[in-house]
């Protein structure tokens, strides 16, 4: 989301946004005389409702199933989204204070734009107003051209959210971005969103790994656990992600399920809670059947995870353990190759080329 803040030495209100690679700021408004509380309190509003706004993105209907069932979380995220036409209007008029009380909204995008609207009342310069339905216009469109897969200008601060949901075009961007370095490159983290660049890595993963098993003589599935003997690696999720894609899910399907289940454990809830309790069981059952001490079971217990991402970045965390699981599997073909390490890593780059473009119906 876009920040707002005041600049105190110029009495300026300032947009901040990021841009993977540090924050960017723009000047939104030379405000006009007006006491420290309205131009924070105008500055904060702003920002929630810029965090509201970029909630549809992170939480599209899409995700969520049917938006056509009525009173669904799907139709109540596309519903959200569609009241991004109603800030106008809110800013403009805002609910005030009454001697009832105050006329308050349950949607987050329209609430926080009469917040904003109230704000502006109590300033009252029209100059402003107009000044800040502009930047609010700038807001929405950054929001539009994010969910179309271009993140240029302000929409490039989508490359640091979390979206349970990809883009063809982005997935096929990170696909090129890949084949020219399959073992990556800053751009994935800086030019695209995260998700869809996470797909093109499953994508890529599974090649470089069958490239390395085939050398080494190590199933697909085990490539990255034995890499990990060579190199400290993180070795739990990019081993799943192959498990999965062995077992013939996509590496969309497999992304999209990874994000909405970490975005759901960082609002609080427990997805598929009896999975977690068998996932609970397993540990129980090794300690067990290997007759570990009380130590050592509830260390295993203290590293359990309900996400197996970082709630607070997704998708973020699943691109790095992906990347990370492709230079394991670099370390182990390295390990069963020799001549110059040039030379192995340019041959495992086309051998990894070759596999990869052999089923390019794998990476959607």
């Amino acid at each position: 989301m876009t920040r707002y803040a005041i600049d105190a030495d110029r009495n300026a209100l300032v947009a901040i946004w990021a841009t993977g690679r540090g924050d960017l700021a723009a000047t939104v408004a030379a405000l006009p005389p007006i006491s420290p509380d309205q131009a924070t309190s105008l500055a904060s509003n702003l920002t929630t409702l810029s965090r509201f706004q970029w909630r549809t993105y992170t939480h599209p209907a899409s995700a969520a199933g049917d938006p056509d069932i009525p009173n669904s979380e799907a139709w109540r995220r596309a519903e959200e989204r569609r009241n991004f036409k109603e800030v106008d209007a809110a800013i403009r008029t805002p609910n005030l204070p009454t001697d009832h009380g105050l006329l308050v909204s349950y949607s987050g995008v329209v609430e926080s734009a009469h917040r904003v609207g109230r704000t502006l009342h109590s300033i009252d310069d029209l100059e402003l107003r107009n000044t800040i339905l502009a930047e609010v216009i700038t807001e929405q469109a950054a929001i539009e051209s994010a969910e179309l897969g271009d993140l240029t200008g302000r929409a490039r601060q989508a490359v640091e959210l979390s979206r349970p949901d990809v883009s063809p075009a982005q997935v096929q961007a990170a696909d090129e971005l890949l084949r020219a370095d399959p073992l990556g490159s800053i751009e994935l983290f800086t030019e695209l969103d995260p998700a869809s660049a996470a797909v093109a890595a499953a994508h890529w993963l599974d090649a470089a790994a069958e490239v390395a098993g085939e050398l080494a003589g190590v199933p697909t599935v085990d490539v990255v656990v034995e890499a990990d003997d060579i190199e400290a690696l993180q070795v739990e999720t990019p081993t799943m992600v192959l498990e999965r894609l062995g077992g013939g899910e996509t590496p969309t399907d497999i992304v999209v399920d990874l994000i909405a289940e970490a975005v759901s454990v960082s609002e609080g809830h427990v997805p598929a809670p009896w999975a977690v309790v068998s996932r609970v069981a397993e540990i129980e059952e090794q300690a067990r059947k290997f007759d570990l001490d009380n130590d050592t079971r509830e260390a295993l217990l203290a590293e359990f995870r309900i996400s197996r991402l970082d709630p607070v970045r997704p998708a973020l965390d699943l691109l790095e353990d992906l990347l990370d699981g492709i230079r394991g599997c670099l370390l182990l073909y390295t390990a069963h190759s020799s001549g110059d390490p040039d030379d192995i890593e340019a041959r495992f780059a086309a051998d990894v080329r070759s596999e990869a473009d052999a089923h390019p119906e794998q990476l959607f």
